[in-house]
């Protein structure tokens, strides 16, 4: 139940980036287009140039929230294991984290979960690791006490 909670959580923060990185895009779009019509020389130049950066830079953001929808989706019905991977939620004595993508913090039950990547600092050190092994981050030790 928790892992399905989480799962969800991220792949409704992913898919609400996707879809706000979408409508902005149409924005610019028109925005290019009312430019487009005017003939203001240089400054009209200026305005399409910057709308042109605006566009790739969210070209780029459009093609990250897709990919985190890619590595999100496989992971909605992962069983658990007995070693740390994508799509385990792993609870230390001191935080709790859930390795898949990075999203924002998760409460369930006033407790917080991290949603973190495996690429992630923090991510790369809980991959492979199992119950009872320790891990230090930020001068932190904590140990593993469950795996879902």
């Amino acid at each position: 139940m928790l892992k399905q909670k989480l799962y969800q959580h991220c792949l409704d923060h992913h898919s609400k980036n996707l879809l706000f990185f979408k409508e902005r895009d149409s924005e610019i779009l028109l925005d290019l287009e009312s430019e487009s019509k005017s003939s203001a020389g240089d400054k009209h130049e200026t305005g399409r140039a910057m709308i042109h950066l605006e566009r790739e830079k969210l070209g780029e953001q459009l093609k990250q929230a897709e990919h985190n929808l890619k590595l999100l989706l496989p992971l909605k019905n992962i069983d658990n294991s007995k070693k740390v991977g994508l799509g385990s939620v792993v609870i230390t004595d001191n935080l709790n984290y859930y390795l898949a993508v990075s999203s924002p913090e998760f409460i369930l039950d006033s407790k917080k979960y991290y949603c973190v990547s495996s690429l992630s600092p923090i991510g790369k050190l809980l991959v492979g690791k199992t119950i009872g092994d320790l891990i230090v981050f930020n001068n932190t030790t904590s140990s593993i006490e469950q795996i879902l």
